[in-house]
């Protein structure tokens, strides 16, 4: 089989009206680092896990604003996450409890899913832009 010319997903951005709110949810209640961001020409934050800047926040007037400049197409404001259902990531089963903690202190709905079978515990939650976010917990990992 030949190999692949892809080999791991680098980030995603979040867009939206509110870039310092949106931080704020990743880096004070999920646990994200804030960190170092090159000037790219519209407004916006890098949320780190690690190394890795997997979180990208752009604020939706000046990016469309710069893509526009580029030629480059810019997704629309609209209800729900079209065909993107979830992003899902990973955490360690000792964290489980202190983040269900934080979701309680910020007054976040969460919905837990546990699936003991497999040794899973699950968070489901929506970011502050409606973007749905898997949480997921194994033990013994």
């Amino acid at each position: 089989m030949e190999a692949g010319v892809l080999n791991k997903l680098e980030h995603f951005l979040v867009m939206t009206h509110d870039v310092d709110g949106t931080r704020d949810f990743y880096r004070d209640v999920l646990g994200f680092q804030e960190g170092a961001r090159p000037e790219l020409g519209f407004l916006g934050h890098w949320l780190y896990l690690g190394e890795i800047p997997v979180i990208h926040i752009a604020e939706w007037a000046s990016y469309t604003a710069h893509s526009e400049r580029l030629g480059i197409p810019v997704t629309r404001p609209a209800p729900g996450t079209g065909p993107l259902d979830h992003v899902a990531f990973n955490g360690d089963d000792s964290g489980y409890e202190v983040l269900r903690e934080r979701l309680h202190r910020h007054g976040l709905k969460f919905h837990p899913n546990d699936s003991p079978g497999i040794g899973l515990r699950q968070i489901f939650l929506e970011d502050p832009n409606g973007l749905k976010l898997e949480l997921n917990f194994w033990r013994g990992r």
